[in-house]
């Protein structure tokens, strides 16, 4: 099959689960055409991605993410705002995407997740499949562990998730463990993608516990966590180190963000307290290292991340870096479920080649793999009542955004 890629370039997640994936078709013989990689504000394609990505790599101007410069505090309403405002710079990634479906006629397009993606079957319908891949898609599962009392979050993050696989004809959602497809939804739930370079690493335990954030306020947190407990080694990785390597004293050194370098100390290392980023909670769970999930401040993805972590036995989902809480933990960890999830992983090898080819051949019997004129005039009505809310809500919303002081939040159910 001829496969062609649309990714979300925010982040790692998307960029590292299309490395998989692409790993995965090309070991069996099928073709990636490329991957058309949404950027925002110019930034180029993540370097990591353009070294480890063999197929051609097409980047496409698209909306991204908003924080807070001082806390790195997601900012929602931000983000929200200056997607609306400037919509109308993106009409040129549209059509680049559907002319490059026509031109290049792929038997399947794998949505990883990008708005540009959803937006582009909406306007244009065009006639191949698509499957949008996402730990997001999960966001519908009945049984997914929303945050409590953050309705309006809630209800903004399923309408994202539903804009972004709109003209989907099979959404396969990310999932740490089995769980009940939902057919009504068309969602099925799937293992993670994970590169060829996790899955062969060999992990041991050394003594040390490794650090990952990304918040500045969090960097204050470590620091007198390690003064309460110098006896436990921490190596922390942060955006604030501007050497490779930075010894702070006997038992704590800083790192600057280095990929290789973290997923090196990541297979010796005792256990990981990182952001609530999916794929990097994954590939501690393979590694059979315990977590401490901490989100980023707002994001409400990242806690329901931290939370579904939580409820599959992948470690503690917490709101501030909490050393001595980990401490605790760790002598009551299920060993096993690391190898329960990797047994679980290595079921996707199959799992993704049925639904793609299963989307391939339903399209050439039944639809033509696009969206019916009743589902589409549904969805339209059903994103107009949602924004009416949103406008009726958004003076609330604003005020309650800006009391924010950008620290964690009691998300836990």
């Amino acid at each position: 099959m001829r496969v062609l890629f649309i990714v979300q370039g925010e982040g790692r997640g998307h960029l590292t689960q299309a490395i998989a994936l692409a790993q995965l078709l090309q070991s069996t013989g099928h073709e990636v055409i490329g991957a058309w990689v949404s950027v925002a504000d110019g930034r180029p394609v993540a370097s990591f991605f353009a070294e480890q990505f063999t197929a051609p790599i097409i980047p496409i101007e698209g909306p991204g993410l908003v924080y807070c410069p001082k806390t790195n505090a997601l900012d929602a309403l931000e983000t929200g705002r200056r997607a609306l405002k400037t919509l109308g710079r993106y009409r040129r990634s549209f059509r680049q995407l559907r002319d490059a479906i026509q031109t290049e006629q792929p038997d399947v397009v794998v949505n990883f997740f990008e708005l540009l993606g959803g937006l582009t079957y909406a306007l244009y319908r065009p006639a191949v499949p698509m499957v949008c891949v996402a730990h997001q898609c999960l966001g519908l599962h009945p049984d997914f562990p929303f945050p409590t009392g953050k309705w309006f979050e809630r209800m903004t993050f399923k309408w994202l998730i539903r804009l972004n696989v709109w003209g989907a004809t099979e959404l396969l959602g990310l999932s740490f463990d089995k769980q009940p497809d939902v057919p009504a939804r068309r969602l099925r739930v799937v293992p993670p993608l994970l590169r060829q370079e996790v899955t062969a690493l060999q992990p041991t335990t050394d003594a040390y516990v490794l650090a990952y954030t990304t918040q500045p306020g969090l960097k204050t947190e470590v620091m007198k966590a390690h003064q309460k407990r110098p006896d436990i080694p921490l190596r922390y990785f942060h955006a604030g180190v501007q050497t490779a390597e930075q010894p702070v004293d006997a038992t704590l050194t800083c790192y600057k963000i280095d990929g290789p370098r973290f997923l090196e100390a990541m297979q010796h290392c005792r256990a990981v307290v990182t952001t609530a980023g999916f794929e990097s909670v994954c590939e501690a769970l393979y590694l059979g290292k315990p977590v401490l999930m901490i989100p980023q401040p707002n994001h409400y993805e990242q806690m329901g991340n931290a939370l579904d972590g939580e409820r599959a036995g992948v470690g503690l989902a917490a709101s501030s870096f909490e050393l001595d809480r980990l401490l605790d933990y760790l002598p009551t960890h299920d060993t096993q479920v690391s190898q329960r999830f990797r047994d679980w992983y290595h079921q996707g090898h199959l799992l993704f080649l049925a639904s793609l080819n299963r989307v391939i051949a339903t399209d050439r019997a039944v639809t033509g793999g696009q969206l019916t004129t009743g589902q589409t005039g549904t969805l339209r009505l059903d994103l107009l009542n949602f924004l009416h809310v949103v406008r009726k809500r958004s003076t609330t919303f604003i005020r309650s955004q800006r009391k924010l002081d950008g620290s964690g939040a009691n998300f836990s159910n």
